[in-house]
């Protein structure tokens, strides 16, 4: 499906601006568009969620999520090791049940902000490419949340067992005859891919499949197992698990993120505690790419 391309004039008529800002807007704050043929478009679906990414000011929610009684909700971010922990977590407390909803890192938080959930799960690599999280919750979210690691994680590209493509890196997925299968906008994996891309200096739409997205790491190391596809960024987890090539690109952090009206709860409190359990480190012992080490600890911005 094509999706809706404007120009120049029509975003500028779109965000209600003159045209020169549309530049400031593209170089300065990320405002998502491409060049072809020597002139910028942008995808109008990526111009909204820009939008929405970019919104500060939201009302306030008419009713706050209740303390975890029992019922612990955690949205953002999917993992194998996280999906595993809650299955542990639901096993061990049979008086408390954990649920998960997989909604991207930035839907994590947006679900944090609307309380909708006690813990965001979230790996959202800052400008500076060294920090995690931070200054993403801190547009998102009126008060600093607390943040503790949940583990840290080995990313990169997921290629058909033996790379009979002979891929080597983000620009090879260019060349003709290479498909993909993409991540959602909002997720941070989505974002590590995009920069990647960006520092080749490929536009995504050359890629053949790009615009095509799956929800979730497994998804899209299933659509490579079953060669519909050639590669997908994703986690050394999901290579490990499906018997699938990897090229890594960065150790990252993968972290909780808790407002302080709920971290005191006792079913938030119950599941950090069990991420410092040698029970938790056996449930990662048959999965790859996991760093354990920080998992349960607070995490403080670097200075």
């Amino acid at each position: 499906m094509v999706k809706e391309l404007l120009s120049t004039r029509e975003i500028a008529r779109f965000l209600d601006i003159n045209e020169k800002m549309v530049y400031s807007l593209i170089s300065e704050k990320g405002l998502p568009a491409t060049k072809i043929t020597g002139k910028w478009l942008f995808p109008k679906h990526l111009a909204e969620q820009w939008i929405e990414n970019n919104t500060i000011n939201y009302p306030e929610p008419s009713a706050h999520l209740p303390p975890c009684h029992g019922l612990l909700i955690i949205c953002g971010s999917n993992d194998p090791l996280l999906d595993r922990s809650i299955s542990l977590f639901n096993r061990l407390y049979s008086n408390h049940a954990a649920v998960f909803g997989n909604m991207g890192s930035m839907g994590g938080l947006r679900a944090l902000r609307q309380n909708l959930c006690h813990m965001a799960s979230s790996h959202l690599l800052q400008e500076n490419e060294k920090e995690y999280n931070f200054d993403y919750a801190a547009r998102e979210l009126d008060k600093s949340p607390a943040v503790v690691n949940f583990c840290r994680r080995e990313q990169g590209f997921l290629l058909q067992k033996g790379n009979p493509k002979q891929i080597q890196g983000a620009a090879d997925l260019a060349r003709p005859g290479i498909k993909i299968i993409n991540r959602p906008p909002g997720t941070g994996t989505r974002l590590l891919f995009d920069r990647e891309l960006a520092k080749a200096g490929i536009a995504g739409e050359k890629i053949k499949g790009y615009e095509k997205e799956v929800g979730g790491h497994l998804d899209a190391g299933l659509e490579i197992h079953r060669k519909n596809v050639d590669a997908a960024p994703g986690i050394r987890s999901v290579a490990g698990l499906l018997d699938l090539d990897f090229i890594p690109l960065r150790w990252e952090r993968y972290d909780l993120l808790i407002t302080r009206e709920r971290f005191f709860d006792q079913g938030v409190q119950i599941f950090i505690g069990m991420l410092h359990e040698k029970i938790f480190s056996d449930t990662a012992r048959d999965l790859q790419g996991y760093d354990l080490s920080f998992s349960g600890k607070m995490v403080y911005p670097q200075e």
